[in-house]
């Protein structure tokens, strides 16, 4: 029996807690260009909305702790959509973000193959953030 989703349908936030939230949240701002529209709290427990630009969110919280591997726990990476991954790749590194793989062109072998250009940085508290252009995924 198929299934309907839950109300929406669509996509809302992903939540982040940083180390450093002050330097993430300008992270955010600079490298992505990602709109502050509300924030609340004091101390390690402020937070904040960061609008990626279509009504979506990463929802930034402070108080997070140092952890050896971040890629180990169940984030595995968060993908952006963007027109330009070279530009959207460049604009990361330059506002501090650590390589994990330069843009490149990736065939999908799937239901029908696709090829899209993904790259792959690791934001200021280690999470691993996509650059993922296509027109039709």
């Amino acid at each position: 029996m198929p299934t309907r989703p839950v109300h929406g349908p669509g996509f809302h936030h992903v939540a982040l807690r940083a180390v450093d939230f002050d330097k993430s949240l300008a992270f955010y701002a600079e490298a992505c260009g990602f709109q502050r529209v509300y924030g609340w709290g004091e101390g390690d427990s402020r937070a904040a909305m960061l609008d990626i630009g279509n009504g979506d969110y990463i929802e930034l919280f402070a108080g997070g702790k140092p952890v050896a591997d971040p890629s180990a726990g169940p984030l595995f990476h968060f993908a952006i959509r963007v027109p330009d991954c070279d530009a959207a790749f460049d604009r990361a590194v330059n506002a501090g973000a650590a390589t994990q793989m330069k843009p490149e062109n990736v065939l999908l072998k799937g239901d029908t193959p696709v090829t899209v250009r993904i790259a792959f940085v690791k934001g200021p508290d280690g999470e691993s953030i996509e650059f993922f252009q296509n027109e039709t995924l």
